[in-house]
């Protein structure tokens, strides 16, 4: 018998400043048997620093032809890719021509190592690249509940989430800005 999912309710205060964009959003996270919480939450953060009309979290490892994130336009064509971790760089060609605007969310400990061995191929595709510090990565894991309410706020290069078991601040570094490759 396989494993289901574990599943998580979140209510967060979100406030990004970079973007003017202050929500209050309600999630229902399935956490999949061999996803750890630091990648779950990965997923969480990508949600916030993207959150527009129709972002949804999907499947993410249950589903492997699907994104981690994706948004859709109004007329039913694929907007916006958004993958966590270190994917391989056949699967980054395919999903660039798959969706328009494809972003993608490192964040563990190999990801300096991933990034040296990738970048000269990514380098061609016009996708953005965005690097989490792991040990803000870690340390926001060990904040999370089954249910929980917490707030992010977002300001510049910095994420700052306030939970009931505690403070973190988490660094983003942009590695790549894919939207200079578009067409």
């Amino acid at each position: 018998m396989a494993l289901k999912p574990t599943i998580y309710k979140m209510k967060l205060a979100l406030t990004d400043l970079d973007r003017e964009v202050y929500e209050n959003l309600s999630l229902t996270v399935a956490c999949h048997p061999s996803e750890t919480l630091e990648r779950m939450m990965v997923r969480v953060l990508a949600y916030c620093l993207n959150a527009c009309e129709g972002l949804e979290l999907c499947k993410g490892l249950s589903d492997t032809e699907e994104a981690d994130l994706w948004a859709h336009s109004l007329d039913g064509s694929l907007a916006l890719w958004i993958d966590v971790g270190e994917p391989t760089i056949e699967r980054i060609k395919k999903v660039s021509r798959l969706a328009p605007d494809v972003r993608l969310y490192s964040f563990n400990s190999k990801s300096p190592t991933w990034w040296e061995l990738s970048s000269p191929e990514i380098a061609k595709l016009p996708i953005s690249v965005f690097r989490f510090d792991w040990v803000g990565v870690q340390a926001l894991a060990k904040t999370v509940e089954r249910t929980m309410e917490f707030s992010i706020t977002v300001s510049e290069s910095s994420l700052f989430v306030s939970t009931p078991a505690g403070d973190c601040e988490l660094h983003l570094e942009q590695l790549q800005d894919g939207s200079a490759l578009r067409r």
